[in-house]
């Protein structure tokens, strides 16, 4: 189960990677098509909806890696115990905050896939689709932090946290 969880986590990381290689071909498409005096339609929606991806699906992988932005200095200064109680008070509050996330994405997924919603512009775009990666990188994120969370109530150092430990050792 673990390995399966990982390779969620990576896939989710290497998706968001492709999201960047998107814009950058659309970008590059962009000035190409200036040079020769064509336009690429509805690209600067594209590339968009491809950081929109980019972003989201990359939330997961960054935080099980421990590239979150947290109060390191402040947090590293707590002997162990406060240390875990922090850690398991803060990861409460995160799963609530993300489980309500995940419910308001993909709810709003759902009503933009039933009311046939589309973008605007050249191409018109329905919008449950580039929605759609969004609802996913959160409910991933979701995941990731329920399994933090399940490994602070054990007693055990969340990945996320070794990861900032093992950084803060290489500064020092």
């Amino acid at each position: 189960m673990n390995s399966f969880k990982e390779k969620c986590y990576q896939c989710s990381g290497l998706l968001s990677g492709l999201g960047i290689v998107i814009i950058t071909l659309l970008l590059l498409a962009q000035i190409i098509g200036r040079l020769f005096g064509f336009i690429v339609p509805s690209a600067g929606d594209f590339a968009g909806y491809a950081l929109a991806a980019s972003t989201f699906l990359g939330l997961a992988y960054t935080f099980r890696e421990g590239g979150h932005i947290r109060v390191t200095l402040v947090i590293q200064r707590f002997s162990p115990v406060p240390r875990k109680i922090q850690e398991a008070v803060i990861l409460t509050l995160s799963l609530a905050l993300l489980c309500f996330l995940s419910y308001a994405c993909s709810s709003m997924v759902y009503e933009s896939y039933i009311y046939d919603d589309v973008s605007y512009g050249y191409i018109p775009v329905p919008l449950w689709i580039p929605q759609l990666p969004m609802a996913i990188g959160i409910i991933a994120l979701n995941l990731a932090v329920l399994d933090a969370w399940i490994m602070a109530l054990r007693g055990k150092t969340p990945t996320y946290s070794r990861h900032e430990d093992a950084l803060a050792l290489e500064e020092i």
